[in-house]
């Protein structure tokens, strides 16, 4: 009986691990792809013949992006908009979450529901529109910063969050005359580093991917962020980046692996980022989702 339930498991835990494998692959398969897109031969990528892995090498199509200075105009808007966005976006994150969190707010509850409203109802783009213009932060970098400032969902998970920690560490503070400022920065915010992990994570990777914003608020070319320049490429202007950094009896070869490249440039960084900030972030989503 022993041998035969020992046996079930583990013919379970290999089914288990190859539909993982799978699930994995899957996943990569993309990234690969195009990193081998952009490091193959010019003219294997021209005729389609790489599959997975790179046919031939050469760093060509990086060059002419590297060249081109648009890329690194938007490149260090992009920067600009996630570091100071995410800044913002988890300051005030924390300071809204951190009240609601506390049994003695007298009107948390209702102001709980009047934020989860706005999860549910939202005024839409054309008055957002005529509300952004009227108070002249139209075209200007401050759109794609104050826009969005706070997410109602994680305002929920850091509330929930702060909720676990225990009120006699609170009490304790307060008689020895803190208040809730002084609770909140040198307390409440060196124990939860593992959900403002969280916050920063998510938080930059919206920065890093938006551009809708952007196509709607920004339309000078010079506070136009990375994605923005990456969707005009993909999508919509094409041609003109291979005029305006390609010689002609390059095109043909290029124009495709160009796209590849500049795929990798915009999402590499993220790519490097993720890793430093998985150990928090497992704990920070298990803790703000199980406690409430």
């Amino acid at each position: 009986m022993n041998t035969t339930f020992q046996s079930t498991n583990k013919w379970i835990d290999v089914l288990i691990t190859g539909i993982m494998i799978f699930i994995i692959a899957i996943c990569l398969y993309p990234l690969v792809f195009v990193f081998s897109m952009s490091i193959s031969d010019p003219l294997a990528a021209a005729r389609q013949e790489v599959w997975l892995w790179p046919k031939g090498f050469s760093l060509q199509s990086y060059k002419l992006v590297m060249d081109n200075p648009d890329l690194w105009t938007s490149y260090g808007n992009t920067i600009f908009y996630t570091v100071v966005g995410t800044a913002v976006n988890v300051v005030m994150t924390i300071l809204i979450a951190f009240p609601l969190s506390r049994k003695s707010f007298v009107i948390r509850v209702p102001l709980t529901l009047f934020i989860v409203f706005t999860m549910l109802f939202k005024g839409g783009i054309i008055p957002s529109f005529i509300l952004i213009n009227h108070l002249g932060l139209y075209d200007t970098r401050l759109i794609l910063i104050l826009l969005g400032a706070v997410g109602v969902w994680y305002v929920i998970i850091a509330r929930t969050y702060f909720e676990s920690l225990p009120e006699s560490m609170f009490e304790s503070a307060k008689i020895d005359g803190a208040n809730d400022m002084v609770i909140l920065w040198r307390i409440v915010v060196p124990l939860s580093m593992p959900i403002i992990a969280v916050l920063i994570l998510f938080y930059a990777v919206e920065h890093w991917n938006s551009y809708f914003s952007a196509l709607i608020y920004l339309p000078s070319k010079e506070l136009q962020p990375l994605q923005l320049f990456l969707v005009k490429v993909l999508v919509e202007n094409t041609q003109s980046l291979a005029d305006s950094i390609l010689m002609s009896e390059e095109k043909s070869l290029a124009i495709m692996q160009v796209k590849y490249s500049i795929i990798i440039v915009s999402t590499l960084p993220i790519l490097c980022v993720y890793p430093f900030l998985q150990k928090y972030f497992v704990k920070g989503v298990m803790i703000g989702a199980i406690k409430g």
